[in-house]
């Protein structure tokens, strides 16, 4: 049997996506199943430690969301073909895929932020995708959900049979999510200078989805009322729309309390969740919540938006607020930051919702299903 595995849209193993995969490869076991990766140039050595043994063949050097959105339609067919794969699976199903599979095809989907909201509001995939994605999606075998909210949405929006999909939640790593002794207030957060008390998200800079704009107007009223030395931290790579998130915090009045990280190390992470006060998740549409699992496991309180996926992956566990109501977000914030019993509280069932979740199941059932799928 042999599996192809595409790469594409897994940002050299650093994105969501990139982690998601790097979880399914270092847990392959021995088998007489062969596997081989696909995908942009650049990302030839991205799996290197986690993969050194699964072959990667080249595809390309020219990037962007058009290019890659051509060659899945028009290139991938006669190159599954000429790689003789008897199935291929696509683990970022919601951003990559060939309008035709001549082998059995398996794809995971992530969310539906491209069919979420309005125009100005939605996660933007490139038009030539828009037009054949959820086509695409309806010939692909067996779609794997991450979560119920995902389900729903396949069917409800990309018109799904239930029947193609299971729901398989992603895990945590807890080898390195795990409560972790905080650095002192005298300690400055390595790599960079800033030190504790700080309050942290960690997403992507994308406006509006990741709500980043809500959430400093959010801080600015926490820092009113409560008058506490906080900072805010944000911690992820530049998307769509950063430059109107990094305009907020310029314009702020608490600017010098705005930090951005860029894109922080993943080995250092842990660490930075360790040292925060506690997390905030705003997002106004997630399809899992990875951030906010990553944040319960490592010890801290999560307060979070009530929307889309957040709510099923945070379940009791959290503070929750209206994404749009800053009045709502702000009061979650100070009372994480003042009642000490509801942290301790939040924190212990973040712990445990976090027990709930693991890498180790959910890469036994994916290769299952690719496996079933032939």
């Amino acid at each position: 049997m042999k599996i192809g595995v595409d790469t594409f849209a897994c940002n050299v193993g650093m994105s969501g996506v990139g982690v998601y995969l790097t979880q399914i490869l270092k847990r392959i076991p021995p088998s007489g199943t062969t596997y081989e990766l696909f995908g942009w140039e650049f990302d030839k050595f991205s799996f290197t430690d986690t993969a050194e043994k699964i072959e990667f063949i080249s595809q390309g050097k020219i990037t962007g969301k058009t290019a890659n959105a051509l060659w899945h339609i028009f290139k991938f067919p006669k190159f599954a073909v000429s790689r003789k794969y008897d199935v291929c699976f696509f683990p970022a199903a919601h951003r990559r895929l060939p309008r035709k599979y001549p082998c059995s095809s398996v794809g995971t989907v992530h969310d539906m932020a491209a069919y979420w909201g309005t125009r100005k509001t939605r996660e933007h995939l490139g038009a030539v995708l828009r037009l054949v994605l959820q086509d695409s999606l309806r010939h692909l075998d067996r779609i794997i959900a991450v979560s119920n909210w995902v389900k729903n949405e396949l069917i409800e929006v990309a018109k799904i049979n239930e029947s193609c999909i299971e729901v398989v939640p992603n895990g945590i790593d807890t080898s390195i999510f795990f409560p972790h002794p905080a650095e002192s207030e005298e300690t400055p957060v390595r790599p960079f200078g800033f030190k504790p008390p700080y309050i942290l998200y960690a997403a992507r800079l994308h406006h509006p989805i990741k709500n980043h704009s809500t959430l400093i107007k959010a801080f600015e009223l926490f820092k009113e009322k409560t008058k506490f030395p906080h900072r805010i931290v944000f911690a992820g790579s530049d998307d769509h729309g950063a430059d109107e998130i990094r305009a907020a915090a310029a314009a702020s009045k608490y600017r010098n309390d705005i930090f951005f990280t860029g894109n922080f190390p993943s080995n250092s992470l842990p660490g930075l969740y360790a040292s925060a006060s506690f997390a905030v998740f705003p997002s106004r549409y997630e399809g899992f919540g990875q951030g906010a699992l990553e944040a319960m496991a490592t010890g801290i309180p999560v307060a979070c938006a009530r929307a889309a996926a957040l709510p099923e992956t945070a379940d009791h566990a959290a503070l929750y607020f209206d994404p749009l109501n800053i009045e709502d977000m702000a009061d979650r914030m100070i009372a994480l930051a003042t009642d000490r019993e509801l942290y301790q509280k939040c924190r212990a069932a973040g712990l445990e919702r976090s027990k709930q979740f693991s890498w180790d199941v959910c890469v036994q059932r994916t290769l299952q299903i690719i496996q079933d799928t032939i």
